[in-house]
């Protein structure tokens, strides 16, 4: 069940070159413990090196290449990781232990359609034009143009890997931007895969580097460093508001994808089967370890007791297995640090009281795989709204299941947390999907689906969700900024 990865040992990636590091790490398996490669651990001066090529890299080629040989050269980029797939499939999967099946139909293929997607929008981001006149009778030409923020930090999570590299990477570099990527080091393959194809296609030198080790410390030495111009971020909250202090001295734009506590609210007018496949597959999807999954299920009293043993039954019938496994939905955790982490919550929901439905704990194999980082897909119920099961955010395959009795009460309950990324509403009734939508303190709603996306449309959340949004032009219009040129007109 081993996959190749791109080297035994993963190398940062600076100025155009792979370069060594004084100490690696090890890269271990989630599926049996084991090891499959060590990543290297950057420094400070490789850190220097890398903002240093970027600002070159500004002012050089890359700088004087026009929109559109940009976005011609990120559609090569695009065209080379559809040609090595299987490679990043692979290391994907290495890394994660996820399915196959999710590895080879959604965090792989988005990768290379964001390099698409975002260069082809790229092409017609453009400025706004006016004619002022005053009441003095002066007048004026204002116009504006798009320039890019310059070094661009990017900093990303281990759920969805190259997805969501690519998904900051891609427009930044279309909006002519220089990026350092700093991958969790949880999942470093994919990335320096990514490294490996930006070099193969002709990126200029400095363009794109790559940062690679464990800690909060190059972190922090990279989105403070003063010659970083700008920091986008999907991950923890915690984390958010940590790199949030630390670029504050120097006001620098920040884009935060942060973490979610999301609910789903299924009505009495819900189709029931579709509502329970809908939620079943936002609890478990990706083992739960996906920002929008549901953790969080508000189920009208008419339809309680169905929807609650349909939900078991399809919880039940979840095939736990190797990741290349016929059939698996659900591979490990991504590490045995977050298996604990997971399971303390599962703990802290017997001690709050909790009734378990199906699960809590973690499944055994009897063979290499109990080294490995799984765990139960759960189902829990009983407990109140101001519980810390029901406010924290778990990332892992759980959800806690509620009655309600009317509309204003579960809206009500729904926007009682401190986060606020996306819900799930299943209902048939289309007036109530658009009354109760706009009542919920998100900044994504989903109507009878879930995971549906749109690469043009906003991304990003409220509260501890995050700052901004990224998709489509809302991508281009944080790593570009807007110059107004005003000429007078005599």
């Amino acid at each position: 069940m081993s996959a190749s990865l791109p080297h035994p040992l993963l190398h940062c990636y600076i100025d155009g070159q792979f370069v060594a590091s004084d100490c690696y790490f090890d890269n271990i398996n989630p599926v049996n413990g084991q090891k499959i490669s060590e990543i290297a651990e950057a420094n400070n001066r490789q850190i220097d090196m890398a903002v240093q090529s970027a600002r070159q890299a500004l002012k050089g080629p890359w700088g004087k290449l026009t929109v559109n040989q940009r976005c011609d050269l990120l559609h090569k980029i695009a065209d080379r990781m559809v040609e090595r797939q299987q490679e990043f499939i692979d290391a994907e999967i290495a890394d994660t232990g996820k399915s196959l099946h999710q590895v080879q139909t959604i965090d792989i293929p988005r990768g290379a359609a964001n390099f698409r997607a975002f260069a082809d929008m790229a092409r017609t981001h453009s400025g706004e034009t006016f004619i002022t006149e005053t009441p003095s009778g002066e007048k004026a030409l204002n116009y504006s143009v798009n320039k890019p923020l310059g070094v661009v930090a990017v900093i990303s999570p281990w759920n969805l890997p190259l997805l969501l590299a690519t998904w900051k990477v891609a427009p930044a570099l279309a909006c002519g931007n220089c990026v350092i990527l700093k991958p969790s080091e949880e999942t470093s393959s994919t990335a320096v895969l990514l490294a490996q194809v930006m070099d193969e296609v002709g990126v200029p030198k400095g363009v794109f580097n790559l940062i690679l080790g464990r800690g909060k410390h190059i972190g922090d030495y990279l989105t403070s460093h003063a010659s970083v111009d700008a920091v986008t971020f999907t991950g923890a909250s915690a984390t958010g508001q940590h790199i949030m202090r630390a670029v504050s001295q120097g006001v620098k734009p920040i884009s935060f994808e942060l973490g979610g506590k999301n609910s789903a609210i299924v009505f009495a007018d819900a189709d029931l089967d579709k509502a329970v496949a809908g939620v079943a597959r936002s609890t478990f999807t990706n083992c739960g370890q996906v920002c929008l999954c549901t953790e969080k299920v508000f189920v009208h009293r008419e339809i309680a007791d169905d929807f609650i043993e349909k939900l078991k039954q399809q919880a039940a019938a979840i095939k736990i297995g190797y990741p290349k496994e016929e059939g698996v939905l659900l591979g490990p955790l991504v590490s045995k640090q977050h298996q604990e982490k997971v399971l303390a919550y599962y703990q802290l929901a017997k001690d709050e009281g909790a009734n378990f439905i199906i699960g809590g704990g973690v499944p055994k194999f009897h063979d290499e795989r109990d080294q490995g980082c799984y765990i139960e897909p759960t189902i829990i119920s009983g407990l109140e709204d101001n519980n810390r099961v029901n406010q924290e955010e778990i990332f892992g395959p759980i959800c806690h299941v509620s009655i309600f009795d009317d509309e204003d009460e579960v809206i009500e309950r729904v926007n009682n947390t401190p986060y606020g990324l996306a819900c799930a509403l299943w209902t048939e009734n289309v007036s109530r999907a658009h009354r109760v939508s706009p009542q919920i303190d998100v900044g994504l709603v989903w109507v009878n689906t879930w995971f549906l996306r749109d690469l043009r449309a906003p991304f990003g959340g409220v509260k501890l969700s995050g700052i901004g949004r990224e998709g489509g032009k809302h991508s281009l219009n944080f790593y570009a900024e807007p110059v107004n040129i005003c000429i007078k007109i005599d």
